[in-house]
Order: C-alpha cells, then structure tokens, then sequence
C-alpha cells in the first residue's frame, strides 16, 4: 500500500474510532431533545390549555440556548455552572475507569463545601493568597476522606461501594446540619449559618462572577487525562476496571487502587464544593442542597469516563442550568423542563443496547466503555479484591 494509501487509511480508522465513542451520546441528547420537544407540545396544549404551537419546542430550545450562550454574561454564568459538574464528573468518571461507581459525589461534595468554610473561618485574617490555598486544600481533603471510607471498606469487606457511598450521602447532610447548627454557626445569626468566607473568596477574573474556580477546573481536565493515560497508576486503574484478575496476575494491587481512586473521586467533588462555596455562595446553612453529586453522574457517563468528554458534557449542562430561566421567561416553559431533558438522556444511554439493535448501528460501542456496566458485572456476586 502506498504512502498517502495508508495515510487516507489512518484517517478513515480514527474517524471510524470516534464515531463509535460519539454516536451514543449524540444520539442520547438528540433523542431527549425530540422526547421533551412532544412533552412541551403536549403539555401547554393538553395542561395549560394554550392553542397548539407546533414552533413552541423551537421556540423555547433557542430561549435556551440564547441564555446559555447567547452573551458574554449568559456564558460566564455557564462557566459558572459548568465548574462544580466538570469537577464532579472527573471524579465519577475516574471512578468508572476503576470499575467503581461512585454515587458518593453529593455527600463528596457536601464535606467539600464544610471543609472549604470551615479553613477559610480558620485562616479569617491570613492574607488572600494563603486563605484561598488553604481553603481549597481544605475541601479537597475533607472529599477525600470521605471518598476514602468507602473505598477502604470495598477493599477490606467487599461492601458495594454503590450502598456505602449512599449511606455517606446521608450522613453527609446530617453532619452538615449539626455542623452549621454548632461548631460553624455565626454569632448572632436568626437563622443558622456559617460565618462568610472572607478573605478566603476567590477572585472574580471574568465579569462579575467568573471566579478563578472556573480555571481550576478546566486545568484539571488535562491532568486528569494525564494521570489516567500517561502514568503507570493510571493505567493500572484502567486494567483493574477492565479486568481485576488479569491486573492481579499482573502484579497490580486492586486493593490499593481501589482505596486511592475513590480518594482522587472524592478529592475532585470536594474541590467541586469547596469551589462552590469560595466562589458562589460565600457561606452556608442547614438548608444548603445540590444535584451537582448526581448530575455528575450523568455527565461521566455522557463524556463516556473521557476527560475532554466530560469537560463538553458539563458544558451542555451548564449552558442547559443557565438558559433554564430565560426559557422559562421567554417561552414558559417551566425550568423544570431542564432536569427532564438531564433524565431523558440518562435514560437513553442506559438503554443503548436497544438503541444499537433498533437502528442497526454496527461498530458503535455502547455503556461498556463507559463504566456503567461496573455495577452491573459486580452485583450479585462476592467481589475479590
């Protein structure tokens, strides 16, 4: 085969290559978006009684997109949304590549966010520098920790880490409260909430809330992808969530691996709170919740466990938070809309099997590759680790 043969040859195999990485996520978000197109349709006609719009699903997807991306500050305010769920879905999907599923990114997040305040109440009159540093290592540890008792306890007992991190998720709110409520409550507040984080906020380079988090995350995308393509440890968390046995035999320490992968997990989403905090909100209550911990699932998978995958999921879903309520303003659809569209996409890449089959798509490679089918291949059956 001659030379420019074999490189029309090269081109064709990496475009075949990605095809097959893409098609399932581009399907699954197309899909949705016909899916929540009918229910728009159906639901001012049949619900709120208007005439029948046929152009209201075009009409509210591009109030939607127009919020998200439609100006300088509509894509600040994506970034915004788009850091907590990059960093969140890093964590997930370098669990995915383990073989573990985490679902502890809420309560990761969470001890995130305490940890962050609770430093930067610490550090209260330490310089910015200091106080920001120390604050974002705060929440990075207390993820960590939190990421690191359940991976302790699959590689000393074999519990599902899917059961164990669900139970820290619960406790994680629990101690949230008590801690807001004792330790951490402002003095003389009506209601209970912790002290502002003061110097410790972190710089706003980007309009009026485009805070340095936004960077943060996006620079730990290559640094993800290093560790888990370039490095000896990040190949050995691929071959044990490929095939623990085969990396055993192999000389890998799956028990190691396992306790330090749900650490980095947990590390991430705790940054991913510990940004939200020092960034957004400033100070916490009792009352603070999220959906970034379960969104960030839906992202890892959509991002197929692939760092730059990931990082254009969370870009989709933050553009989707931000243009929910110019959606709602400008074509009244209720923000709602935007978590059924999140749910509707989950639901067609869990189902991708049977997208494959209907549409005949050959070569394309389905939940498989993503990590999905961890939970599946572990379940049911005693885990050796």
């Amino acid at each position: 085969m001659s030379r420019p043969e074999e490189g029309r040859s090269q081109e064709a195999s990496i475009v075949v290559r990605v095809w097959s990485l893409i098609a399932i996520p581009l399907l699954a978000v197309f899909m949705a978006l016909v899916v929540g197109a009918v229910v728009i349709v159906l639901s001012s006609t049949l619900v709120l009684k208007n005439p029948f719009d046929p152009m209201l699903p075009i009409t509210a997807y591009a109030a939607l997109a127009q919020g998200g991306l439609g100006s300088y500050d509509a894509f600040i305010s994506t970034l915004v949304l788009t850091t907590p769920l990059l960093l969140a879905g890093l964590g997930v999907g370098i669990g995915f590549k383990a073989g573990l599923f985490n679902i502890g990114a809420q309560g990761q997040f969470l001890m995130g966010a305490v940890g962050s305040v609770a430093v930067a109440v610490t550090f209260a009159h330490a310089p910015a520098v200091i106080a920001i540093t120390a604050s974002l290592l705060g929440g990075m540890i207390a993820g960590a920790l939190w990421g690191f008792v359940p991976g302790l306890l699959k590689a000393t007992s074999g519990a599902h880490e899917v059961v164990t991190t669900i139970m820290m998720n619960y406790i994680a709110l629990a101690l949230l409260a008590w801690i807001v409520i004792g330790p951490l409550r402002q003095a003389g507040s009506v209601s209970p909430s912790t002290p502002d984080v003061g110097a410790a906020a972190l710089p706003i380079l980007l309009d009026r809330s485009g805070h340095i988090g936004i960077f943060i995350a996006f620079a730990a995308v290559p640094i993800a992808w290093f560790l888990l393509y370039r490095t000896t440890r990040g190949f050995e968390i691929r071959a044990v969530g490929a095939n623990p046995d085969a990396a055993r035999y192999a000389g890998v320490k799956p028990r190691r691996l396992i306790v330090l992968t749900m650490s980095i997990a947990g590390s991430l989403a705790g940054l991913a709170g510990a940004c939200t905090i020092l960034g957004v909100t400033h100070q916490m209550n009792t009352t603070f919740s999220t959906t970034v911990g379960f969104d960030s699932i839906t992202v890892a998978l959509l991002g197929r466990s692939n760092p730059i995958g990931i990082m254009l999921a969370a870009l989709l879903f933050g553009a989707m938070r931000a243009g929910a309520g110019p959606m709602q303003i400008n074509a009244g659809v209720p923000v709602e809309l935007v978590d059924f569209i999140q749910a509707l996409i989950l639901l067609f890449l869990i189902a991708n099997v049977v997208l494959r089959r209907l549409l005949r798509l050959r070569g394309v490679s389905g939940a498989e590759q993503t990590g999905f089918d961890t939970i599946t291949r572990s379940y049911g059956r005693e885990t050796t680790v």
